[in-house]
């Protein structure tokens, strides 16, 4: 029994060192021992075994399934009047005639909006080209033969009884210093030393999380980074989101007060950084919410305001409507591209399909989280352009630079149903054509879907 006992205070003692010295300190100071590094490249190779594996049990075994392909309808993707003109007519349309054949058009597109709605398959997980080991997956691909079994066995070992504690422990740690920290650093005078130690806290915290899920993260064009009084608007993923980014500069958050072990860090946290915290109320009023942002970016010396104006999580696939409001408060904005390389995890959180409490644990049992960040340029409104137009700006170059999908669809789709106004819009646009045929000049539409608050 003292044996036993001697053997588990020795593992404690290493695993304590383990943690402190290669992990927590070169997190405080931003330094990286290289693990993670050499853990990533062993995981390459171990994919692309596991790939020349899978290809090779498809020849000699032709049951093994075969992925689907991500897109199941070719659209023609030409405008309205165009794909109407293809329609086969039994006879030449006199001016301004109806034809009951355009009815067809509508029924195709209704069709293939129900058989592959590019809408709501953004709110789903990222279908991979080749399976990454882990278990969220269709494909029982492990099966194939005895030595890729073996590795996944490993694989589930090693993740589940290796990686997941790991991974808690530095979460506590993180957290704790993160609201202990903050807490103690709120009861000093107003100085830049406490701004300086405020920032320090919140680093510190945020790089100990971000060791926790063994993130690697590749930051480019540093020189855009967003500076204070200014506002950071990003394409939102996951709620790791505000991890990555912070591991690379502070920001102000902004977001609804809540209760419970949220509600302490967020209570801790503002002691010591002039967060942005709504009540519930305030959230319903859009003139609160503008004035309290804008007081915020009018003082230059405070941190620059993270916001991600989707106001929903997407699938890594596609950057969704960016909400108007965050682009009616004015001053300058700092597009933020973030993608995030499935292979080795899937960092999408189906907040419709799992709870907080679930979406980490599968984070925690994943590979790793390898990411790419772009600052973009900074960017202001123009004279000739509104608040709506200029978040489509924006939207387009964060897209762009991503490699994203650009969708003008509201993200809030994932939970409600399609508004009136998409559908007029369609409206609209056949009525101008049928107009138009009459030789009257077709009325002003919208291209772009509505913008809302």
């Amino acid at each position: 029994m003292e044996d036993l006992l001697c053997v588990a205070v020795a593992v404690f003692q290493a695993w304590v060192f383990v943690v402190l010295f290669f992990i927590m300190l070169p997190a405080m100071f931003g330094l990286s021992l290289g693990v993670t590094g050499v853990y990533i490249q062993i995981l390459v190779k171990i994919l692309e075994w596991a790939t020349i594996r899978i290809q090779r049990g498809r020849q000699d075994q032709p049951s093994v399934p075969v992925p689907l392909p991500t897109g199941i309808i070719e659209r023609a993707g030409g405008s309205m009047e165009e794909e109407m003109g293809h329609l086969p007519r039994s006879e030449p349309l006199a001016v301004g005639e109806f034809a009951l054949s355009d009815a067809m058009y509508f029924y195709k597109r209704g069709l293939e909006s129900i058989v592959d709605d590019e809408v709501t398959q953004r709110f789903s997980s990222e279908e991979l080209d080749s399976w990454n080991l882990l278990t969220r997956t269709n494909q029982n691909f492990r099966y194939i033969s005895l030595r890729l079994t073996i590795i996944w066995g490993l694989g589930v070992f090693v993740r589940y009884c290796v990686l997941l504690p790991l991974r808690i422990t530095l979460a506590i740690i993180g957290l704790s210093w993160l609201v202990i920290g903050t807490t103690v650093v709120g009861f000093l005078p107003e100085s830049s030393a406490k701004n300086w130690l405020s920032e320090l806290v919140h680093l510190t915290c945020y790089r100990i999380c971000a060791r926790g899920l063994s993130a690697t993260i590749h930051y480019h064009n540093k020189e855009n980074r967003p500076q204070k009084g200014g506002i950071c608007v990003a394409n939102h993923t996951t709620p790791i989101d505000v991890v990555i980014l912070a591991n690379d500069g502070c920001y102000a958050m902004v977001g609804q007060v809540h209760g419970g072990l949220l509600g302490v860090m967020q209570r801790s946290m503002v002691r010591s950084c002039p967060h942005v915290w709504f009540e519930r109320s305030e959230m319903k009023d859009r003139h609160a919410v503008t004035s309290r942002l804008r007081a915020h970016i009018a003082a230059k010396t405070k941190l620059p305001i993270l916001i991600f104006p989707e106001g929903t999580c997407i699938n890594n696939t596609s950057v969704m409507m960016f909400k108007k409001g965050s682009f009616e408060i004015g001053g300058t904005i700092y597009p933020v591209a973030i993608k995030y390389n499935p292979r080795f995890g899937d960092a999408f959180w189906n907040s419709s399909k799992y709870n907080m409490v679930s979406y980490l644990l599968r984070m925690m049992t994943s590979w790793a989280i390898v990411v790419n960040v772009w600052y973009l340029p900074p960017m202001t409104i123009q004279d000739d352009e509104d608040a709506a137009q200029f978040a489509n700006r924006v939207k387009s170059a964060i897209a762009d630079q991503g490699g994203l999908l650009d969708l003008a669809w509201d993200g809030g789709l994932k939970r409600g149903k399609v508004k009136d106004s998409y559908k007029e819009e369609q409206q609209k646009m056949y009525s101008s054509i049928i107009v138009g045929k009459n030789g009257i000049d077709p009325p002003e539409t919208c291209s772009d879907a509505p913008q809302d608050q």
